[in-house]
């Protein structure tokens, strides 16, 4: 690798650790301080609206319902997350957010949002393009290579997102 591949992975990868470990310190010093980074993001799975299934939160998320069974009895008991029967099939369990959960997944939003516009902001609209394109390429060859070694044939299903293109003109790397 040249330097700028160099300086461009060590970024990427600086960039991954000071997104969680900023999450981390938001969520220690925060209202939300009864909540683990693992238990926001099965919060975030849920999602604000509706309720889901334990097996569609289980694969959005990439675990067994078995480990999911763990975080929602965590976050229900803390009153995050509510779970019911279906009332057209007793043998499925439903999960949704409480008030509370719904209040951590708009503020666990509103960071995301705060760092894209921060992000965005500077740059018109061309480069937002760009900037936009060259992620989504990122994202596509990260997606690949998290397909290429998984056991999970159901990733491409969960993630669900449109073809971007191809990274640096290369079908596969």
């Amino acid at each position: 690798m040249n330097n700028d591949e160099l300086n461009f992975a060590e970024s990427l990868l600086h960039i991954f650790n000071n997104v969680l470990l900023t999450e981390e310190k938001a969520l220690s010093k925060g209202y939300f301080s009864d909540l683990s980074i693992a238990e926001l993001h099965t919060i975030n799975a849920i999602g604000p609206y509706g309720s889901r299934t334990m097996s569609e939160t289980a694969s959005l998320l990439g675990i067994t319902t078995g480990t999911l069974t763990v975080a929602i009895d965590r976050l229900v008991k803390k009153k995050y997350v509510e779970r019911k029967r279906d009332e057209k099939d007793r043998r499925i369990v439903r999960i949704f957010l409480s008030k509370q959960g719904k209040l951590a997944y708009r503020i666990h939003s509103k960071f995301h949002s705060l760092l894209v516009k921060r992000i965005m902001e500077p740059l018109n609209s061309e480069e937002q393009a760009l900037l936009s394109q060259m992620v989504g390429n990122i994202d596509q060859f990260v997606s690949e290579q998290y397909e290429k070694y998984s056991d999970e044939e159901r990733y491409k299903q969960i993630i669900g997102k449109p073809q971007r293109g191809k990274l640096g003109g290369k079908e596969n790397v």
